[in-house]
């Protein structure tokens, strides 16, 4: 054993384990810090990836700290499972390259594992939990990925200090890229303390009307979505579409904080209400009377009912998000926009029951198709 620590291949393990861990907990600290710039809410996030391993039991309206602790631990445990692979594992291959050469591979190794996880491990084997990959777009775990394996070319300065090697010829690079890291994470840190004090990047869209608008009839759209689904979460008597229910509540609640975070950041005036008038002429909003008699149903008929008019009302939403896909000025918006017309479509088809391959299809095809195109959009 002794003997197998201090080989060549021991010594790449031991290396490959100490970036790992370096590696993961820098993209956890990164997404954490990042994802409300772009338009997502952290913690609901960290709650859709406990549920990965930890099944349904895992969602609630607002996300439990044993959800979020879940979802990161298990986020870090797959980050390093990766690095262990890639220098334990293909360390034949691996193991000797130099920084630049780890990388120019890390951004083709991140696509083939994030593509990995989001196609095949998550909603096939070995989890079969479709909520993350009909939740989040596959380009948010693109990032997480990219993120983690940004710091694989300070593998070969590791692996001469496991052995011993030192001083590192590769000593420069990693001070270089270890200060670069730091002063990106410190950024993000100030960037986060100033959005708590509402001072976001600016807006930088140039029609401020329609982003405007765009956003109050978001957040109304948004507001009676919540309401419906916490109808669901408390009077559906399938425990699945209970799951669902949260889960749409917590996602629309965080996209909500967002916008109100977002506004009062850009703009110099309160968050504006919209009229009766516009809200009824919003595509998807369910009327007052729909909504009562929804009350007043039970059981299977609710069950029914509540499937029915929130998929109309999920549709509504990604004929909005689509819109904002194409005409909101800020990219915060665009990402956002996207980011909401792949979970409601992703919402309609947990609702539905789908699951394994077809749950894979419909999440590809929300990916990319326009409004009418996908079958979320088309209400039972």
């Amino acid at each position: 054993m002794t003997s197998w620590w201090r080989s060549s291949s021991g010594v790449n393990w031991r290396a490959a384990a100490l970036l790992g861990l370096v590696s993961s907990t820098f993209s956890t600290v990164v997404s954490q810090l990042t994802a409300a710039r772009i338009g997502r809410d952290a913690l609901v996030d960290w709650m859709a990836v406990a549920t990965i391993p930890f099944g349904d039991r895992m969602v609630s309206i607002e996300p439990s700290w044993s959800a979020i602790a879940g979802g990161i631990a298990f986020h870090q445990w797959a980050d390093f499972s990766w690095e262990l692979f890639f220098f334990g594992v293909l360390g034949r291959w691996t193991a000797r390259l130099g920084p630049w050469a780890l990388l120019a591979i890390a951004i083709p190794w991140a696509v083939l594992t994030s593509a990995t996880e989001w196609f095949v491990f998550v909603p096939l084997v070995p989890f079969w939990q479709p909520l993350f990959t009909l939740e989040q777009p596959y380009w948010i775990g693109l990032l997480v990925h990219l993120t983690s394996a940004s710091m694989y070319p300070l593998f070969p300065y590791v692996r001469d200090w496991m052995a011993g090697d030192l001083p590192s010829r590769h000593r420069r690079f990693a001070a270089i890229w270890s200060g670069m890291a730091a002063a990106g994470v410190l950024g993000l840190c100030v960037l986060g303390i100033l959005a708590s004090l509402n001072r976001e990047l600016p807006w930088t869209g140039t029609d401020e009307a329609y982003d405007r608008g765009f956003m109050r009839r978001m957040i109304s759209h948004h507001a009676q979505g919540i309401e419906v689904a916490r109808l669901g979460a408390e009077r559906a008597a399938d425990p699945h579409l209970r799951v669902v229910s949260r889960l749409m509540a917590a996602a629309q609640l965080g996209e909500n904080r967002i916008f109100e975070q977002w506004w009062r950041s850009w703009f110099d005036v309160p968050v504006e209400i919209c009229s009766p008038e516009e809200r009824a002429a919003m595509p998807g909003m369910l009327g007052s009377a729909e909504i009562e008699d929804l009350r007043r149903q039970a059981g299977p008929a609710f069950d029914a009912a509540f499937v029915r008019l929130m998929s109309r009302h999920h549709a509504g939403a990604v004929q909005m998000a689509d819109e904002a896909l194409r005409r909101a000025g800020d990219l915060r918006l665009r990402l956002m926009s996207h980011a909401i017309r792949h979970g409601q479509r992703g919402e309609v088809q947990l609702m539905r029951g789908t699951r394994g391959v077809p749950a894979v299809r419909a999440a590809v095809a929300a990916l990319t198709a326009p409004f009418g195109a996908h079958p979320s959009d088309r209400p039972d």
